[in-house]
């Protein structure tokens, strides 16, 4: 059985240049279409979100995976949240009075 990767380890970076560029342009503001998608897709990918965060060897390495996960699943949670459940999020906002 082949052991999960330490969450840890840094993100392969030299061998994604396509990412690497992807990023680039997305932080410049003219990422095409295809470099965004691919920025979606090496995000769950880096953040481990459809990995099993549990390591048997260590409690450590399971929790520090986890919070890996935690940010690929608000990013999915984000991007799948329905247009109207936003409006109303909106609205609540107006309405709330400034603390």
């Amino acid at each position: 059985m082949t052991k999960a990767p330490a969450p840890y380890e840094p993100y392969l970076w030299a061998d994604n240049l396509n990412v690497v560029y992807a990023f680039k342009t997305l932080n410049a503001g003219t990422a095409s279409e295809e470099q965004q998608k691919l920025i979606m897709k090496s995000l769950m990918d880096i953040t481990g979100y459809y990995d099993l965060s549990y390591r048997p060897d260590s409690e450590r390495d399971t929790a520090f995976a986890e919070g890996k996960r935690f940010i690929g699943a608000q990013l999915v949670k984000m991007v799948n949240l329905p247009g109207a459940m936003i409006e109303q999020s909106k609205q609540r906002k107006k309405q709330s009075p400034p603390k």
